[in-house]
């Protein structure tokens, strides 16, 4: 199971939130802000409990972050970002996030307690907060980003309270106090439509403003492999699923430099490692349209599927998202005197390409413009053996 752990904190934290930087904003680009307006909140009335799952609220700062988190766990039925531990009925965000409410942001987990339990849960949350910070979570400060477990049952609170104490034990924090509140809940209020799934819907938004909060590179200080296997010797002995186990999920350790000189091709060095451009029309997969999907040339990692690649005419393959979302990262490139998204695998840190938002409006408006000297294509007919069968489905 560390490895599935491992995985999970490689890949959900440094997918590159903070919910607050207008700046950042817009330094991405002038159609930003008016994707951020405010929608009306979404009725409590359409998330109506029933017996076929249990539910549980978490605080982790960014409701964002904290919501990508638990989306990905096995068992997990469906995340909702909203509002708690506050005394205004049903507050917009612009309440809530004043600090003037008492509510700090925080997750409604819909999740089926024969996959996963309360206790794995509350494990999840502390594998992505900081549980010494009292006055807020990474960039975002406040009351109204603190961290806290709401629990429903004497039960959930014992366990609430079982689970820090072991993690307090292992001495990871410079002896620093815990600050995660154990809470009773009592009410949860949705934000507003804009802020549910904003990680899916925003993903390139979503991934600057992660990048920016400090909350990846603390994370990864905090949880190197020795830490994990510390960690695990808390959790549950069935193994839990965190992420798909697929090729892309598997640890890669990157060849040193000369190592690298020696596997890859001169042009697909330049391109990976030196954030190389190959010539327009002159790669492999420009026009190319089998079926399958293209990996990272070094570390296999899932990237694009030949379902979302089209003719955008500018001699570079070009996809209309990537299919696993959690494999790249998005970072702010400034080479050529103007700011552009530049598209890096997770695992390899390979330069893919850039992203722009000039690509199909039927199908989300964005080009991912990639090198074909940075991809491996492999077709369906090879995808169970090479270790994808897992997205074979997405083709039928």
């Amino acid at each position: 199971m560390k490895k599935f752990i491992f995985i999970f904190v490689i890949f959900s934290f440094l997918i590159l939130s903070s919910c607050s930087s207008v700046s950042e904003l817009e330094m991405i680009g002038p159609s930003a802000e008016s994707e951020l307006e405010p929608t009306p909140s979404s009725d409590n009335s359409e998330h109506i409990e029933n017996a076929s799952y249990s539910v549980a609220h978490f605080a982790g700062g960014c409701f964002w972050c904290t919501e990508s988190a638990f989306e990905k766990l096995d068992g997990v039925i469906e995340v909702y970002s909203g509002f708690s531990g506050g005394v205004t009925v049903d507050p917009s965000y612009a309440e809530a996030s004043s600090g003037t409410t008492g509510h700090t942001e925080t997750v409604e987990v819909h999740y089926d307690e024969t996959v996963v339990s309360f206790e794995e849960l509350v494990h999840l949350l502390l594998l992505q907060i900081d549980p010494t910070d009292a006055t807020g979570s990474f960039v975002d400060r406040g009351d109204q980003y603190r961290s806290a477990i709401f629990y429903s049952s004497e039960s959930e609170m014992q366990i609430a309270e079982q689970v820090l104490s072991e993690l307090a034990t292992l001495n990871l924090y410079e002896g620093n106090e815990f600050s995660v509140e154990v809470l009773p809940f009592e009410a949860f209020y949705f934000a507003e439509d804009y802020h549910q799934d904003y990680h899916t819907k925003n993903p390139i938004r979503y991934s600057y403003y992660r990048g920016n909060s400090g909350r990846d590179q603390f994370l990864e200080e905090i949880w190197t492999q020795e830490n994990l296997d510390l960690f695990e010797s808390f959790l549950y002995s069935e193994d839990i699923t965190l992420v798909s186990n697929n090729v892309a999920a598997k640890v890669f350790e990157k060849p040193s430099d000369a190592e690298l000189r020696e596997i890859l091709t001169e042009l697909e060095y330049h391109v990976t490692q030196e954030s190389g451009t190959e010539r327009s029309f002159s790669g492999e997969y420009d026009a190319f349209y089998e079926v399958g999907i293209y990996v990272d040339i070094l570390s296999g990692e899932a990237l694009y599927a030949s379902f979302d690649k089209y003719d955008s005419k500018t001699g570079w393959p070009s996809f209309t998202k990537p299919l696993v979302e959690e494999n790249i990262q998005y970072v702010e490139d400034k080479s050529f005197f103007y700011s552009r998204i530049e598209i890096r695998s997770n695992l390899a840190d390979s330069h893919l390409g850039h992203v722009f938002a000039d690509g199909p409006t039927d199908k989300g408006g964005m080009r991912y413009c990639m090198n074909s000297a940075a991809l491996r294509f492999v077709p369906i007919d090879n995808m169970e053996s090479e270790g994808y069968a897992e997205f074979l489905e997405l083709f039928e």
